[in-house]
Formats: C-alpha cells, structure tokens, sequence
C-alpha cells in the first residue's frame, strides 16, 4: 500500500480503498439510469442532493470506495452544512483501525525495559488517525473508531477526548480549537533509540498489515526525537533495574504539543494505584535577571562593609548566594513564560532587605526535643464595627492594616498611629491615622496590599506598599494610590461578585476568583484581564499564586481546588478531599505543599509534584477556617477562623488520619502548647477532636480572626474584630 500524495488533505482519500482507480465523477446533472434506476414513484426532475445521494448509495454498494469519497469532497461545500458523507457506509477507514490494533499489540508484547516508552505513541496516533478519518470524510468509519478505543485514553486525556468527540465532519476541523491545535502542530514524542528503531522495522516488516498507515500517520504528525541510552542515564537498564525508571511513562516538559495539557491532571479519581498526575511542574524559584542579581550583590557588598556581621552570622553576600543556589534547570522556570517589567531601583532595595530579613529571621527549623517551635502572635483587633468588617490585609512593610466594609468603603490604619497625609490634602486639615477609601458600589469582600519590604534607609528608593487592590459585589476590582488615597483604575470583566484577590508574587499581576465560577488573570497595565481560568462548577471563593508566578490556585464551593498554568490557562492539578466548601489556600515557600481549608475546620496538606494528600490536620471547629500562612522555612503553618482561635500547626509531623484527641463531656478542648504543657480553652461547640500536629492554639475572647499571617522575619499577625456574643 502506497502513502498518501502530496496536496491538500482531503485528496489523500484517493490513495485509500480497493475501488478502480481509473473510476470518475459522474456529471452532477445525469445519473447512468442504465445502473441505478429512478426511485419507484418519483416525477419531475430529481434535485442535485438527491442524485448525489443515489450514487453514493451506489458507489458504497459496489466498493467504490476512492470514487465515493471524491464525491463526497466534491459535494461538500454544495450542501449548505447538511453534508452528504453522515449517510456514507464506506470502508475506506477500516485501515486506522487495524493499524492502531497493530500498535497496542505490538507495544503490549514488547519487552518491559521498551512497553512505557512506546505506549507514549498510542494517544498521539489515536488522535491522528481520528481526524484524518475526518479530514479524507469517512464519519462512520471515524466514529466507529473513536468508539473503539476512547475508553484506553479517558482517564489521562478526559478534557481532549471530549472535545475530539465533538468534531464530527470535514468542516468541524476548521471551527474545533483542538482539532486546529493538533492539525497546525506535530506531536513530540521521546523516545531511546532501540525501541524507535524496533519499532520502525516492526512497521516495514507489517506493511500491508497496517504498518505502512501507521508510518504514514508517524511521518506526517509526530516529531520522534530519539536520545541515547547510557549507564548513567535515568532510562538506562540498570536505572531501571533499580527501580528507578517508575515514570518513564511520563511525559516530559518538551513532549505533546508545546503549550497544551499532555493529560488529566487527576488519575486517581479513575485508577487510585495510578500516579496522581501525568504532568510535570516547575515548582523552582523564580530566576533573578542577570542585572537586577549583580545589583543586589555590590548592595549587599556595601551593606557587609557597614557593618560586619555578628559571631556566628554569615554575610549577607553569603546568605544571598545560599538562595540563589542553581536549581536543577528541569525545575526552573523560564522568566520568558511570565515576563515582568524591568528592574528599578526600588526592586534591588526590595531584594537587599528581603536578605537582611531572611538571614535575621527567627529560625523554625522543627521540632527539638519532640516539642514543636515556639509561635507568639501579635493580634490587632478592631472595635466598634457592628460586624460589618469583612476582610482585613497587613502590608509587607507592617506599618499598614486595611478592611473592607460591608457598607463598599474601605479603611485604612497605620499599625503605628502615625499620621496619613496625602500631597492632596487640605492646608489646614487635620492629620488622622486612618484614611477611607470610597468608590465602590457594594460591599468589599477582599483587599490586598501590593508587595513591599521595609526601609531602614530613608534615603534610598521608597519600597512601601504603594497600591492597594480590593475587590467588590458591584463585579468591579479597584487599584488605589497610597501616596494619594484615590482610585486609579477600576478592573471590569467578571460577570458576578469577587470574592477573593491576589497580588502575584512579584507584583504587576494579580488574581480575583468569582461568584461566576472563574478566576481572572490581571495585570496593572491592562484594563482587560489576560487570563481566564474555567473549570469549577460553583463559586470561586479563594485564590494564591505559586512563589515562583508560574502557577495559581483556585478553591471552590465544589469542594476541589484547582492548580493552573498562570500563561497555558490549562488545569495541571485537581485536589479532591474537602468535606465543606474550600475557604482558604497558601503555597510554602519552597513551593512544595499546597495548605487548603474548608468551612467543616479541616486542613489538608498536598504534595505539588505528586498531586497527592499528604495529611489532614483537625483542631478548628466549625464556621470557616479564613486564613492560613507558612513560616519562611515551610515547616510551620499558622490558621485563623470563625471559632475565634488562631493555630499553629506542625507541618513536618507524620500523623495518621485517625489520630486526635476526644473533648472531654465538658466541651473542653485539649491541645498541646509549645512548650509541652497541656492548655485546656473551655468551648461552647462541640469538636470532633484534634490532631497531633497541632503545636498550640491562641483562643481570643469574642473576635473571630480574617487574617493571618507570617512575616518574613517568622512573626505572627492576626487581625480580627470584637464582635461580643449577645446576651
């Protein structure tokens, strides 16, 4: 069997059948009444569409197969969208079949060093020889096809197959995104070379059994680049001898189509004993441009020079090199994905006092002893707000605090009490320690402050928090000057209320999540947002972004939380496990864990590169768990909630899921404190129990807490309001 010819894609039906090649169109206005005679009943002159639909009834009966299609081809664009093919029962597409058949035997018999490799062809094959079935207009046999072997990719490829489903006829490949997205690119695919070259001798050796179709679909839409195996290598035998060779099955970062989701982000919802996910991160830290990197290294050099460090203290020039220690390149990402603006002199201050914190910081490394590290937490409660508050954000600089009203303002303290004046205020006016931000046109549900560090130079480049974001039930998201107290811009996009926002790590980007059911991609120099992320079917009610800005993560009402490519928009990971709405998320630091909580006052613990949970934690009673937030080292994490309590939770200690302690018949609440000693806090609710991995627990007296968080020195601030129970 010869390949196809070249030209365009529909002509490559020709090549394809057992009908006689010399076989032509008939005219479209006559008919060879010797060989199909007139329906019994008819008068008058038969309509174009019905004399086509007879000699294609006769083509099909007498296997004129190469004829048939032409015909169909050429009757196409003449049906206005009623095409002739959905009634064709050809026999020209049987070939894809019996070549993919060819493929999983030859793969499911081969040695088990080659199987995991090879099986990495049978998803691109299967989409390929799906739509050239459509292109060269052989619908039944297509859809017979698809039918067939649907099943084999439906846990790993969900979104794509059920888009594939959709594309049906020839003109569904020009309105299909992902039909155009497979077509218009080739498929990647490594392989080692002793399976690519058994492989290709297999298929030659086969050529009238299949082998010829499937070099054919190998030549014309897959990109095989072969690598060498050697001793040291991770696919080498003694490698997988070892056991270290488990995810050869996995795709990597360059293979698929570049851009595209290579599979389902969740296996396990189908296969538990299958890895949680088909897909690799980048989970590295973000890299410094080369500039702004030697900027900060003479600053830290002169910063040495001031004042040498104390005994014991490395410099800071040694702390910075620690940091930017080079990570593995497959684990970093590239700042091209998620470009920023240029440097200024402002981001290398940032930087230089993010050092300073860093290596001054109260360390937390673990437990010692078998006791967990001390946490003291500072707690700035607001009185007088006839529970109107709904949220509370400190700035990165600790001199800030503001809160979003129910009734659409915003306010803003200095930490302090230090006056906040404004280059538009009045001569005369007197100075306040708290200004009122007013512009929206419903109650505020989330406020967020843009990054910022502290100065302790007052003659370098101001590094402050200089904006503030905050999001509303009028479906807007409002940027405000701090220099000014004044709204600059105002976002519009979502279609319902915002509940949550996030400022990207690096600022510039920001995150809102919806009573919609989406999360937007924003940045301040857009008005329009650049990303929109669909895949939750209730509210989006919390959103983070990853420390490195190349992934964020949504949690819902549905009770998962969703982790997607910032730039792609494609969803890469789906944590199941909640038993009440999601109310909180926050990445570690390293960019490792995901902490997740929920309305029932459960925590959850998930491992990024896997997908997997990696622990429950339980202490919280029910209400809502409103904030969470990890210690610099990533090894403690502090939650905040409507039982009025603050946690502090050992991130590090392996529990079961069935450990905690029962309340005692009073409603007294038993946990450990950080110094080992056992704190009984009286309860009014009833709690099922607490982990062991709680290190301590700071009860208030009547103040639910919004918000709470690690500072980049290891300390603790919450921020709640004094809402006293009624008598």
């Amino acid at each position: 069997m010869s390949g196809p010819p070249p030209g365009p894609g529909p002509a490559r039906a020709m090549s394809v059948g057992n009908g006689p090649p010399s076989a032509g169109l008939p005219p479209h206005n006559a008919m060879p009444s010797q060989q199909v005679p007139p329906p019994s009943g008819s008068s008058g002159p038969q309509s174009q569409q019905n004399l086509n639909q007879i000699v294609l009834e006769y083509l099909s009966k007498k296997g004129y197969v190469r004829t048939e299609a032409m015909l169909r081809k050429e009757s196409d664009p003449h049906a206005n969208g009623q095409t002739l093919a959905t009634q064709n029962t050809d026999a020209g597409g049987l070939k894809y079949a019996k070549a993919f058949e060819l493929l999983r035997k030859y793969t499911e018999d081969n040695l088990d060093l080659y199987r995991p490799e090879l099986r990495k062809l049978s998803w691109p094959v299967f989409v390929y020889s799906y739509l050239d079935m459509v292109e060269q207009y052989y619908p039944k046999e297509a859809d017979a096809f698809f039918s067939q072997f649907q099943s084999l990719f439906e846990r790993d490829h969900d979104d794509d197959v059920k888009m594939l489903r959709q594309v049906r006829l020839r003109q569904h490949l020009d309105e299909s995104r992902i039909a155009k997205l497979y077509m218009s690119n080739k498929y990647r695919v490594t392989l080692t070379e002793m399976p690519f070259f058994n492989l290709i001798q297999f298929l030659e050796s086969k050529s009238f059994e299949g082998g010829q179709t499937l070099l054919d679909v190998i030549r014309g839409h897959l990109n095989i680049v072969t690598v060498n195996r050697t001793a040291t290598a991770e696919k080498s035998i003694a490698a997988i001898l070892a056991g270290r060779g488990g995810d050869d099955d996995l795709p990597a970062e360059d293979e698929g189509i570049p851009g595209h989701n290579p599979g389902h982000p969740l296996t396990a919802r189908h296969d538990p004993d299958a890895d949680a996910s088909r897909i690799r991160l980048q989970l590295g830290a973000y890299p410094q441009d080369e500039d702004l990197r030697d900027d900060v290294r003479a600053a830290l050099q002169d910063e040495d020079a001031k004042a040498a460090p104390r005994l014991g203290q490395t410099t800071l020039v040694d702390e910075f090199e620690q940091r930017i220690k080079q990570e593995p390149a497959d684990d970093v990402p590239s700042r091209d994905t998620v470009p920023l603006p240029p440097s200024l002199a402002r981001d290398v201050s940032m930087e230089v006092q993010k050092i300073i914190e860093h290596r001054d910081r109260y360390k937390m490394e673990g437990r010692t002893g078998g006791v967990g590290p001390a946490v003291s937490v500072t707690m700035f409660t607001f009185h007088n707000t006839f529970d109107s508050i709904n949220c509370v954000d400190f700035s990165g600089d600790n001199k800030l605090v503001a809160v979003g009203m129910s009734e659409s303002y915003i306010r803003i303290w200095a930490m302090d009490g230090s006056p906040l004046v404004s280059p538009q205020d009045l001569p005369n006016s007197q100075p306040s320690s708290s200004r009122r931000l007013i512009g929206h046109a419903g109650p505020v549900y989330a406020v967020a402050f843009s990054p910022s560090t502290a100065n302790p130079d007052p003659n370098g480049p101001p590094t402050s928090s200089q904006c503030l974001l905050s999001c509303s039930e009028d479906k807007t998201v409002r940027l405000w000057s701090l220099d000014t107290f004044t709204c600059l811009v105002a976002y519009r996009g979502h279609e319902n209320p915002i509940w949550d926002l996030q400022w990207g790590p690096y600022g510039h980007y920001f995150l809102t999540g919806s009573n919609d059911r989406t999360a937007r991609l924003w940045s301040t120099d857009h008005i329009e947002p650049l990303r929109i992320y669909v895949g939750h079917d209730a509210d989006v009610d919390c959103v983070t972004f990853h420390p490195n800005n190349l992934y964020v993560f949504t949690g819902s009402c549905d009770r998962t939380v969703r982790m997607w490519h910032i730039s792609g928009g494609n969803c890469l990971r789906l944590f199941t496990g909640h038993t009440g709405n999601v109310t909180a998320i926050a990445c570690s630091p390293d960019g490792r864990t995901l902490a997740s909580a929920d309305d029932a006052g459960n925590i959850i613990l998930w491992t990024l590169e896997t997908g997997r949970r990696r622990k429950r934690m339980r202490g919280h009673a029910k209400g809502g768990i409103f904030s969470l937030s990890w210690s610099v080292e990533s090894s403690v994490l502090v939650s905040a909630g409507a039982d009025k309590t603050v946690r502090v939770w050992d991130v590090l200690q392996e529990t079961s899921e069935k450990e905690g302690t029962k309340p005692g018949t009073d409603g007294a609440l038993t946990t450990k404190g950080a110094s080992g000693t056992t704190v009984t806090a009286k309860k009014a609710s009833k709690e099922t129990g607490v982990s062991a991995d709680q290190i301590s627990a700071f009860p208030t007296k009547d103040s639910p807490v919004y918000k709470v968080v690690f500072t980049r020195m290891n300390l603790v601030l919450a921020g709640g309001a004094y809402l006293p129970q009624r008598q």
